[in-house]
């Protein structure tokens, strides 16, 4: 279970690493205002799963 909510943390800040950088390209299709809205959308779950993940791991 604990190793499910760490990968799931990585995916979601790799995704939210990835917008950040579409935000500092040219040209890129999605308006900047919805890459931000999902970039810290996945950055807050990402962070919070991850805390959860490690708050779960000391429990053990």
């Amino acid at each position: 279970m604990v190793s499910i909510l760490f990968l799931i943390s990585i995916i979601c800040l790799l995704a939210a690493f990835f917008f950040v950088l579409s935000l500092m390209k040219p040209g890129f299709y999605p308006p900047k205002k919805l890459l931000k809205k999902r970039a810290s959308t996945l950055m807050g779950t990402g962070l919070i799963l991850l805390l959860a993940a490690i708050l779960l791991s000391s429990i053990k």
